[in-house]
């Protein structure tokens, strides 16, 4: 091989090199484009997102709305968005701080360390308008079996007659309350402390009662003379 020759090997050796490095860098820009396409078209995607939240305050509203009445206890809270319990304290004394304004309806209160939002008590007139207090208004069927569940069973917890009634029953509370048929008694001395709930004087009002002992008894089952005759 001349000097010639090898001059122009020489030359061409880094302008190949050079050609590989070039190459290895588009491929991975390539790649990195694909990755974000991908992950642009994916909804799963950013799910990491999500727990690095721009507002914290707004996720823990969210996650307050979703519980409802049940509540969520601050540690289970600190724990889904990945805060402290002091962090997640001073978040939801923010929240209960911005709540107070008169022009919120709604507050954020707290028993023991279950935290929840309800409505204020100004709204309350306005909730029984809105569902009709009268008692022309007539009950669903729904609404009968809850309140006669209320009725026979009071002091008596959401839970307590969601289990006797198979189905949820916030709602129906809710509308209960609103026409003022029922009413909170107090809390109960179970976890979490729910509300016991009792009718009022509505109620026996409407129901033309002097007091709940005038309730028809309700047909008892299994008695044991009845059971014997099964097997007779």
């Amino acid at each position: 091989m001349n000097e010639e020759n090898k001059e122009e090997l020489i030359e061409e050796v880094p302008v190949e090199e050079e050609s590989e490095e070039n190459a290895e860098e588009e491929n991975a820009e390539e790649e990195k484009e694909e990755v974000a396409e991908e992950a642009e078209n994916d909804p799963f995607s950013h799910g990491e997102n999500v727990k690095e939240p721009d507002n914290i305050e707004a996720i823990v509203e969210g996650l307050l709305y979703i519980v409802g009445e049940d509540g969520v206890r601050i540690e289970q809270l600190a724990s889904s968005i990945d805060r402290s319990l002091e962090d997640t304290r001073t978040i939801l004394e923010n929240i209960q701080m911005k709540y107070a304004s008169e022009l919120f309806g709604i507050e954020l209160v707290a028993y023991g360390s279950v935290y929840k939002f309800i409505s204020k008590k100004a709204v309350y007139p306005y909730a029984q308008e809105l569902f009709g207090a009268s008692k022309q208004n007539t009950l669903s069927q729904a609404a009968l079996e809850t309140l006669a569940i209320i009725a026979y069973k009071q002091p008596i917890t959401r839970v307590e007659i969601e289990e006797l009634r198979g189905v949820g029953a916030e709602v129906m509370l809710r509308k209960l309350l609103a026409r003022n048929l029922i009413r909170e008694a107090g809390r109960s001395e179970a976890v979490g402390r729910p509300i016991l709930y009792e009718v009022t004087e509505e109620f026996m009002d409407s129901f033309k009662l002097y007091t709940l002992n005038e309730l028809p008894d309700l047909p008892e089952y299994n008695k044991p003379e009845e059971s014997n005759a099964l097997f007779e």
